[in-house]
This record gives structure tokens, sequence and C-alpha cells, in this order.
């Protein structure tokens, strides 16, 4: 057995070490590959993955929004109990950086290993071919990337024929989404969301909202409450669906600030250093899997509170004295939760907006006339407002269309336009939006400044 690599057939631990030597190599040389030694791992025994993660507890977290801010929280809560948890911190949540990620751990010699992944969800059915996970936690489903995923059911489809292939596995799904009632599978369920004490209230969900069709009867869905876009406690007058019983649940939303959260469940108050509400249903999926491996309510509340601002979510950065915040956007619904974030905001702050059309990014943004951009330009403490990307001009329009003076919306060129924006802002807070190659952009440029490092982690 060659030595740091788990008993294993001749064959795996070749590929294992193939791997890491080209981890190592990556590491040394340049800023760290995420992908390519799972790739040559692979290519070597393509069963690597089953081998590597058979020692492993794994929990699997999926869905459109919150992957991850929640395996974030989930590592840190599950941290307070496990000796080791494993994660793919590097932000690659696809089949070859998964099994890059177990390979960097697969000398590390504690029995009691979890593994909590961050996967992609058109690329779960690949990843249930090797590691049949305890748990898949499924966010929620909203409309991203029409051309890669399709509409919301397809991108289900993909969800369901992953578990598919993990039939002891628990779904733990977000009761407030009416599209997890859609399907009848084989899989126990579990649900978590907010709760509704008052059931007497009855209205419909905004024209402009995706999901609200029954599941049962496609007559249009009503509400007892809405948390945001189609999440809340759903019903249908027509045949009577409504939404599951939930096993978790937030009972009180205490306190939301621009740096912050606080909420109560089962009678116990938590609070998380992110701010938004759909951080909050991020902090109930770590909370829900925390209380599944037994972790007690104080030791969720340490993991939740130590948790921190991570890789373009909310991540705050201080260049020459100006408070970054760096927001991914990549769909509607993800961007008007951001725009929410961004109204808690009482101080003056510099705003630039940056849409890239890429692969990693969509190559479709016709998401964005569907972003509430109307509620920014109504605000009166944007001092400064900046736009940039490939898809400037498409961005600039529909900005201008919100309310924003087209004048005022100053075009940049690039990522080192941007960093200079920020350094000579007329406000101390400056508020970046930016699509996923655009946000690894600019920060590679804030990495070559040395006001970040630049791996993932």
């Amino acid at each position: 057995m060659i030595r740091g690599v788990p008993k294993m057939k001749f064959k795996s631990q070749l590929a294992t070490v193939a791997g890491r030597t080209s981890q190592q190599l990556l590491k040394r040389f340049t800023s760290g590959g995420t992908s390519l030694p799972g790739k040559i791992a692979q290519k070597i025994d393509p069963e690597i993955l089953k081998a590597l993660g058979e020692n492993y507890r794994v929990v699997i977290i999926t869905g459109t929004n919150g992957k991850t801010v929640t395996t974030a929280l989930t590592v840190n809560i599950l941290k307070q109990k496990f000796d080791h948890v494993m994660t793919n911190n590097s932000g690659s949540n696809m089949l070859q950086g998964i099994t890059s990620s177990f390979i960097e751990d697969s000398g590390t010699k504690t029995k009691d290993k979890v593994a909590v992944l961050e996967v992609d969800e058109a690329s779960l059915r690949h990843i249930t071919e090797h590691i049949k996970p305890e748990v898949i936690l499924t966010t929620n489903i909203f409309r991203d990337q029409m051309d890669r995923y399709g509409e919301i059911y397809t991108t289900y489809d993909f969800i369901l024929q992953g578990a598919a292939k993990a039939k002891d596995a628990i779904l733990m799904q977000n009761g407030d989404a009416p599209i997890f009632s859609s399907r009848k599978v084989d899989n126990k369920q579990v649900f978590f969301g907010f709760n509704t004490e008052d059931q007497s209230k009855d209205f419909l969900a905004d024209n402009n909202t995706d999901g609200v069709i029954c599941p049962n009867c496609e007559h249009v869905l009503h509400y007892h409450s809405i948390t945001y876009s189609n999440l809340g406690d759903y019903f249908c007058p027509n045949c009577g669906v409504s939404r599951p019983a939930l096993t978790y649940q937030v009972e009180e939303i205490n306190e939301l600030t621009p740096e912050s959260a606080s909420f109560t469940i089962d009678g116990y108050q938590y609070n998380i250093p992110v701010a938004g509400l759909y951080n909050v249903y991020n902090a109930l999926s770590a909370y829900s899997l925390g209380r599944y491996f037994g972790v007690s309510q104080t030791d969720i509340a340490e993991g939740l509170q130590g948790a921190k601002r991570i890789f373009g979510r909310q991540e705050a950065i201080n260049v020459e004295g100006h408070d970054l915040r760096i927001n991914l956007i990549k769909n509607p619904v993800g961007l008007n939760q951001i725009i929410e974030l961004c109204l808690l905001e009482k101080a003056p702050y510099t705003l630039i907006s940056v849409l890239n059309d890429r692969p990693a990014d969509g190559q479709d943004v016709s998401w964005i006339w569907d972003g509430n951009f109307e509620k920014l330009a109504e605000m009166d403490n944007i001092e400064a407002s900046y736009v940039a990307g490939i898809r400037v001009a498409d961005l600039s329009k529909r900005m201008a269309v919100a309310g924003f003076n087209q004048d005022q919306l100053i075009q940049l060129e690039d990522p080192k336009a941007i960093i200079e924006t920020v350094k000579n802002a007329p406000t101390e807070k400056v508020y970046i939006l930016a699509t996923y190659t655009a946000m690894l952009a600019i920060r590679k440029e804030l990495a070559e400044l040395g006001y970040v490092k630049e791996r993932m982690r």
C-alpha cells in the first residue's frame, strides 16, 4: 500500500497519488488547481471517487441559490461535533472538482469522517453514480442560466435523477417551494421552511413570479404568507394541495441589518454575521442538517455565529479605507434579494454593477429585465453609479429604464478601472453587484494588488 493512501486497489492508489502530486505542483507553481487533479485521477481510475468516498458520511447540498453559503454554515456546525469535516471549499462543485477535494483529503486518518459537498444541480446525477450520500439537501430551485438548465422542472428532474441513484438518501428540501411537491419520489422527504401562525390570509404572489402553478391541477396557487419570490405557505383552493408539514422551521425573524440577521428556530435565538432573508433560509438549511446529525442547539448557535463572509457572498474587503462589499448576482431571484439587502443600507454608498455573459455566467442575460432595479433607482443614498462588463450596454439600458440617470451611469472598461474607482469612490462604502466571471476577474485584480488572497477559501 502506498503510504498516506487509504487501503484500496492498486489502480485507485496510483490515481490518488497522481492526483495528489498534480495538486502539489499546481499549488507550488500556480494559484492552485481545483479540477485538473480530479481529471487526472479519473483518467487512471474511473472509479476513484467511489473508492475515496467509502469512508465518509456524505451530505450533498444542491439547488439554484445558496449552495455555497449553506455548505459553509453546515461545515461550521458539524465541526462542533465531528473531528474531521471535509468539503469542496475551492468552489468547484462538479465531478472533477469534487474528486480533487477527496484526493486532497485522502491522507486523513480520522475514522469518523464527514464530507459536506456543494454539488451543481446538473452534476448531481454524475456524483451519485459513485457516492451514496446520507442526505441530499436542496435549497431552492429558481430560473437560472436558461441556456444550460432550461426551465425549473428540468432542473428538478436533474436532481431527482441523482436521488434515484441513491435511494437510501434522505431528501431534505425547502418545503416553502411548491416545486418540491410536484413529483412522487422513492426517497424519504424531510421539509424545512418558515412557520406561519396566521392561516387566515389568502393572497396571490406577484404577477411576475415563476413557479406558482399548482403541481397537481395547474391552477394558480394562493398563499397564507410569502417570504420572497414563490417561497411561502402555499395552498391550492381548487384541489386542496398545500405546503407539506415542516420538520424544521423558522418561527420568527428578530432583526435584519446590512451586516447580520437574527431569528428564532424551535424557541432558540440564532445570529449569523451575514445579511438578508435569503441567508436565513441558508442558516435554516444548515440547522436542519445539524439537527439530523445530532448537533445541539447551543453548538449550532456557535457554528452559525462563527461563520465568515465567503468568496463573493457579501465579502467585505478594505480597499484604501473603503468598505467594499462584493455580491454575486446570477438570476432574477438572487438579484432581487441582493437589492433587498442594499435597501437595508442607510449610509451613503457607491454602486458598481457588472454583467458578463460567458458560459459560466449564462449567455442569456434577459433575466436582468426581471430584476427590480427600480427599487435601487429610488434610493437616495447612492451617490455614484457605475456599470461594466461584456454586456455593459444591456445593463446600462436596463438601469436607465429603471430610473437611473443615463448620464450618471459611468462605464468602466475593465477590472483595473473598477478597482481604481473603488479607491477613489466618494463614499466609504462601495457595493459591487457582479456576475460570476466578472466577480472572478475583480477578485483576481484585488489579489494582484494584495487586498485579498486569490484562492477561493
